[in-house]
């Protein structure tokens, strides 16, 4: 539902009798009215709706704003605990897209990509929608979708919600960010934009690249890396690997691409990053409705190098048993864009939003190391080139009405395809043994025997495509002016398909010259017909699966004002989910693997909200939520993540995670921007899903997931916003600059509880009892991805008049688990550390009176390493080490 602009229009010619504060901040030299204009300064409209409370917020269920709340401070009037970001506060915070805007709200915290995490407990809690519907993310192995694609210009408004109300669904961990996208802008506009960056590690040195394709750069293949015609066949045929024809199995590997995707090429000064953008909307009048139109287009290019130490071990107080240093370089190139449309008559909305998002990733890695679980002594070189393609194309249609003062209802439904395509998978071991020349004639040199013991070369295709259709409907009754009823149904429907062929070479007696071939000639068409290659199946009996989702929801919920000062928000949701993956049995086994979950839940939720005046008020909320395992982590198939550099594997066998959450809260609004808050919250969670490690005795290190039996997680928050007018001061320079004072601290314990008895179910189970769950988790331990302390400093000194913006941003957060150890060894953890940016807005005019902005980026300015390890008795083992690197970036935006 909407709190509409109605008045908005109505409001412009008398702004600035009724809003100072707009008066004061508003420079009518700087930028037109409306949209455009690289300002701080929001438009006339946007502060007029902002101090009158009428802010677009497309949500399900009722208005946001309890009735009768004497003030225009949304969430200070809110029934729940929320921060909403108007269109005139996004433009205030002097960010060009919403993740940028969205790190001054206290709990959130934008990680690397622009996904942002509520309260930072990463994506499995925290949950995105557009205009109330679904946002399914571009990467299908992750939750969330990169909130840095959203230009700030096309939003009309940011919530995020962090105590669960009835009207939200059921997957509600840490909290929800639900964007607005602009129905109507009150001024035609166009912004152009192009950026620049580089990075002390990556921009300028040494990296790896791969030839690929001629169009790699657009992020698009040429299609040279599509599934080769006899290969496709066989995926169709049903037949293993192991029957085929030897002649067919060679002919197939003949027709791979070659050369183009497995030489590894040095490329001793990288590019640096590059971006553009394009933003656009305008409105027309037709008849009695207003049309308007949002469009934006994003293009990016970026490198990254990754100087990496990785190692792994049986017993840590012992040492690394496994020491690589590898280097992996990515290049990350995104496109995406908007096309939105909004109807507005009367009091009547639609709007039909459209998003498309392609990130592709090109990957070249080179490592270099030991192993003692293989040949003692030996150094071992891993050659990987990878391509990943991942798309979304979103399309959804939000409907509300208004038919009377009292009764409204909302409409929504929507349509997401996301797809995940990674052909060539490739990846070259060559082995160089180390032993005297008289017992190994080439122990001096790197050979590859395609044995899989002094060498190995496989190739894996995987694609996943996925559907998701949703749908909702919400009704609200005002019986009084402080009195609210809603009633609601919400319905998604998804469905994944997933497949992955691992594929590789084998040779009988190769002959040593042979051996020592380059990766491409080693497969040439020539090698492989005269040395007798053929091409073996590492894909298990399950090469594909199907995973399916249903969920039916319905709610009620009232909002009502108890007496003067006292509030109440409560409902009830009740969600039937049935979640499943079934194994295809493309080689006609007769066994067919099928796991189900089939859960009703009733979710309750209900908040107090007491107004002590003076802008102080206090509330008290308590509810259940659930948290549903992702398709990722069930399907059992193993899948790179990118990120982590880490190799994961789903688990069938896992259940839902049911919470019960309870927070008090203590607000004092010492004006429209600036709070001091003070919060505690608890949390029960039955079933938390929880990544464990295991290792073997070769030391092949495999991240999975399975159900601890409990937890619980309890801790504080404070919050303060200040802003210090520096107009007192004798500067002209000063005279309408302000200094901005933002600070968040969370304090957070967490425990897991593991009793005599407890059982779990990891991948790795076939029959028999349950595995005791004490030998993948030990009492008390913390909960995976959980610091003890985030902490979040922004320092700041902007113009109230014009765009001039300076601030300086601290983030820290303590050490947290990335998975339970192997084996019951200490656990694997990372240290995110201290981080310090610099950001810098300044809006110049260019010739011909062109309003422009320039922005100055300096990111990790103390040079923070990434750390993961275990330690125990003074040992470290480091799964992953590399320095981050500094980022300097600038850009210009132009307005027209």
């Amino acid at each position: 539902m909407s709190k509409p602009l109605s008045l908005a229009r109505l409001l412009l010619i008398s702004t600035a009798l009724v809003a100072p504060m707009a008066m004061a901040q508003t420079d009518t030299t700087a930028a037109p009215a409306g949209d455009a204009g690289m300002s701080t300064t929001p438009s006339a409209a946007d502060e007029a709706a902002a101090q009158e409370g009428n802010v677009d917020v497309s949500i399900p269920g009722s208005d946001i704003i309890v009735t009768g709340r004497r003030t225009s401070n949304i969430s200070q009037a809110a029934p729940q605990v929320v921060n909403v970001l108007s269109a005139a506060d996004i433009k205030r915070t002097g960010e060009g897209d919403i993740a940028g805007s969205l790190q001054r709200v206290t709990g959130l915290s934008v990680v690397s990509g622009g996904y942002v995490y509520v309260r930072g407990l990463g994506d499995r809690y925290s949950l995105a929608l557009l205009n109330g519907s679904p946002l399914p993310s571009p990467e299908p192995l992750k939750r969330v979708v990169p909130l840095d694609i959203f230009p700030t210009s096309v939003i009309a408004s940011t919530l995020v919600q962090k105590s669960f109300s009835a009207n939200f669904p059921g997957e509600f961990g840490g909290g929800v960010i639900n964007l607005t996208t602009k129905a109507i802008p009150t001024e035609s506009y166009l912004e152009i934009g192009g950026g620049v960056a580089g990075n002390t590690e990556s921009s300028g040195q040494m990296g790896y690249t791969y030839y690929g394709s001629k169009s790699d750069w657009t992020g698009f293949d040429d299609s040279s890396r599509d599934v080769p015609p006899l290969l496709k066949q066989a995926f169709g045929s049903g037949t293993p690997f192991a029957n085929m024809d030897r002649s067919d199995l060679q002919a197939m590997s003949m027709q791979f691409l070659n050369s183009s995707t497995s030489v590894l090429q040095r490329t001793n000064s990288l590019p640096f990053n590059f971006s553009g953008s394009l933003n656009a909307g305008t409105a027309l009048d037709i008849g009695d409705a207003r049309l308007g139109i949002i469009a934006t287009a994003g293009y990016s290019n970026k490198w990254r190098t990754r100087d990496n130490l990785q190692q792994a071990s049986l017993t840590v107080s012992e040492g690394a048993g496994k020491d690589y240093h590898q280097v992996v370089t990515d290049n990350q190139v995104t496109v995406n864009g908007l096309l939105g449309f909004g109807l507005e008559w009367g009091d009547q909305k639609v709007r039909w939003t459209n998003l498309y998002i392609r990130d592709t990733l090109k990957r070249a890695a080179l490592s270099v190391g030991q192993n003692d679980g293989l040949i003692q002594g030996a150094d071992y070189m891993t050659q990987q080139t990878a391509w990943y393609e991942r798309q979304l194309i979103d399309t959804q249609f939000t409907g509300e009405f208004k038919f009377s003062d009292e009764l409204s209802l909302d409409l929504r439904g929507g349509y997401a395809n996301s797809q995940r395509e990674a052909p060539y998978e490739r990846e070259f071991v060559y082995v160089r043994s180390n032993r005297d020349l008289d017992i190994d004639p080439v122990g001096d040199r790197f050979v590859n025997a395609l044995n899989r013991q002094r060498g190995d070369a496989s190739v894996t295709f995987s694609d996943l495509n996925e559907d998701l259709w949703s749908g909702g409907a919400d009704l609200s009754y005002k019986i009084s002016p402080k009195f609210t009823i809603t009633g609601g149904y919400a319905y998604t429907d998804t469905k994944r398909t997933s497949s992955r062929y691992e594929l590789h070479f084998d040779a009988t007696n190769l002959p040593i010259a042979v051996q020592q071939l380059r990766p491409d000639y080693l497969l040439s068409d020539a090698t492989i017909q005269l040395y007798d290659l053929t091409l073996l199946d590492f894909s298990g009996n399950y090469p594909v699966y199907d995973a399916a989702m249903r969920v039916h929801a319905g709610y009620g919920q009232v909002k009502a004002e108890l007496f003067d000062g006292l509030s109440i928000d409560a409902g009830v949701r009740y969600e039937s989910g049935r979640q499943s993956v079934t194994g295809v049995d493309v080689y006609s086994t007769g066994v067919t693997p099928f796991n189900q979950i089939k859960n009703d839940y009733w979710l309750p939720a209900v908040t107090l909200t007491y107004d002590a005046g003076g802008g102080l008020q206090f509330r008290a909320s308590g509810s259940k939520t659930l948290a549903r395992p992702q398709f990722r982590e069930l399907i059992a198939q193993p899948f790179i993540d990118t990120d982590s550099n880490r190799f994961y594997r789903g688990n069938p066998f896992l259940q839902d995670s049911e919470l019960w959450n309870a927070d008090i809260r203590a607000e004092w609004y010492m004006g429209r921007e600036e709070r001091l808050t003070a919060s505690a919250f608890y949390k029960k969670i039955k079933n938390p899903i929880e990544t464990y490690t295991t290792i073997s005795d070769t030391y092949a290190v495999t991240t999975s997931f399975a159900n601890a039996p409990e937890a619980t997680l309890y801790g504080a928050e404070f919050e303060a916003q200040k802003y210090i007018p520096l107009d007192n001061w004798d500067s002209a320079f000063f005279q309408t600059r302000r200094v901005a004072l933002i600070a968040n601290y969370t304090y957070t314990q967490s425990k897991l509880k593991v009793s005599e008895g407890d059982t779990t179910i990891p991948y790795t189970y076939t029959t028999g009892d349950l595995p005791a769950a004490s030998d993948y988790f030990v009492d008390g331990a913390p909960l995976t991805g959980q610091s003890d302390h985030l902490v979040n400093l922004q320092l700041g000194l902007e113009d109230t008049d014009k765009l001039s913006q300076q601030t300086l941003l601290l983030t820290y957060a303590s050490p947290r688990v990335t998975s339970r150890g192997p084996n019951l060894q200490p656990d694997i953890k990372e240290k995110p550390g201290l981080q310090l940016d610099f950001v810098a807005r300044q809006g110049i005019t260019l010739p011909g009176g062109i309003n422009s902005e320039l922005k100055f980026e300096a990111r990790n300015i103390t040079g923070r390493k990434y750390q993961e390890f275990q330690e125990q008795g003074g040992t470290k083992v480091y799964y992953n080490k590399y320095k981050l690197g500094t980022t300097i970036a600038a850009s210009l935006t132009v307005a027209f």
